[in-house]
């Protein structure tokens, strides 16, 4: 079992939503005020963290809204009090040295909530048709490796020389260094070997996708045997998309419901969704796995199984937690009512049962 308590987040919407683009209790929405009072409201109904997505265009749509993940993590942790803002960034869209002074200045802004959130890209037009450019999938991690082996030790104040195959730093530091903690918590998402490694190496909690548990199992006793040197124990996420009722049968009519939701967004926008295959990085292992995973929600969302009633929901978490999942990174459609319904139904349920197997 994890020795970490449960911890619940909620994926920002900066996307404009997290599952149907049809739905018609959820519009897709990806302003600021909406996606500012969703956190605020997240914070106040307990929720421990929140992920805020990176893309520069929105990859379902081009057509639609994409908020910046970078600048609303900013604003986010002024205006909020306890709850963790994760910032994700993808290595190749801007220098290490620039991504770790801002990632001290939003965690000076956050007093000590900030953390960040290490992705490999997928979708190439954020890349290739910016001039940025696609590095093949792992030489993609063998950047990032380096990218991220510098930024953690920016992020903590040190003075860094390096000369690796990508990057070089001569004696570089930045000032003030952090004053809440040693550095912002740094999380990484990816299911590859080479993901798996730089988790390993560098970061303190490993995102998973949806999945089922036994894959999920293999995937964590994998990672732990790796070494880590003097660092802690690493730790774990999960992703996922919750449908809960009262009774397993009214959660089952509810999923039922998004799948016929979800078939109509592909009846409408069959182009749409034939384009974003085409543009997807086929060697991402996440691609690959979703691809074998019917599914409702962000990442893996509903394939983690959390579908039923308040009280299957909240004993398939306590088992999770119990194979090592920490922090849930959670998706609700329609979004702001599901989540206030999960806060007040789901989310008591858990800690009574963790405390009574504690």
């Amino acid at each position: 079992m994890s020795k970490h308590p449960v911890r619940f987040g909620v994926w920002a919407n900066v996307h404009g939503t997290l599952a149907s683009l049809s739905h018609p209790d959820d519009p897709v929405d990806a302003s600021w005020p909406r996606v500012r009072d969703q956190v605020l409201l997240a914070e106040k109904l307990g929720f421990d963290t929140t992920l805020v997505a990176q893309h520069t265009m929105n990859p379902v749509g081009e057509e639609l809204d994409q908020l910046d993940a970078w600048t609303a993590a900013a604003a986010l942790a002024a205006l909020t009090k306890k709850i963790e803002i994760i910032g994700a960034i993808k290595p190749s869209v801007i220098h290490p040295t620039i991504l770790a002074k801002q990632a001290v200045g939003i965690e000076e802004i956050s007093e000590g909530r900030f953390s960040v959130n290490v992705v490999n890209a997928w979708w190439k037009p954020d890349l290739e048709r910016s001039g940025i450019g696609m590095l093949p999938h792992d030489e993609r991690y063998a950047f990032g490796k380096e990218w991220l082996h510098v930024v953690a030790k920016l992020m903590s104040g040190e003075r860094v020389t390096y000369h690796g195959r990508y990057l070089k730093l001569d004696d570089f530091g930045l000032r003030p260094a952090p004053t809440r903690r040693s550095r912002p918590t740094i999380y990484i998402g990816g299911e590859s070997e080479p993901a798996r490694e730089l988790a390993a190496a560098e970061a303190d909690v490993l995102f998973l996708n949806g999945q089922a548990p036994e894959s999920a199992a293999a995937f964590i006793a994998d990672v732990r045997v790796r070494p880590r040197g003097t660092r802690p124990p690493l730790r774990f996420g999960m992703s996922a998309f919750i449908v809960a009722a009262k009774t397993d049968p009214e959660a089952e009519e509810l999923l039922e419901y998004h799948w016929q939701r979800n078939s109509a967004d592909k009846a409408a926008q069959g182009a749409l969704m034939e384009r974003l295959v085409r543009q997807v990085d086929e060697e991402s292992a996440m691609w690959k796995a979703l691809k074998h995973r019917p599914h409702i929600g962000p990442n893996g969302g509903t394939a983690a199984g959390l579908v039923g009633s308040f009280d299957t929901v909240a004993e398939r978490i306590v088992t999770w937690n119990r194979l090592g999942i920490e922090t849930f990174m959670l998706g609700f459609q329609p979004l702001e009512s599901d989540m206030t319904l999960f806060a007040a139904e789901v989310m008591p349920r858990v800690k009574r049962l963790e405390s009574l197997a504690g």
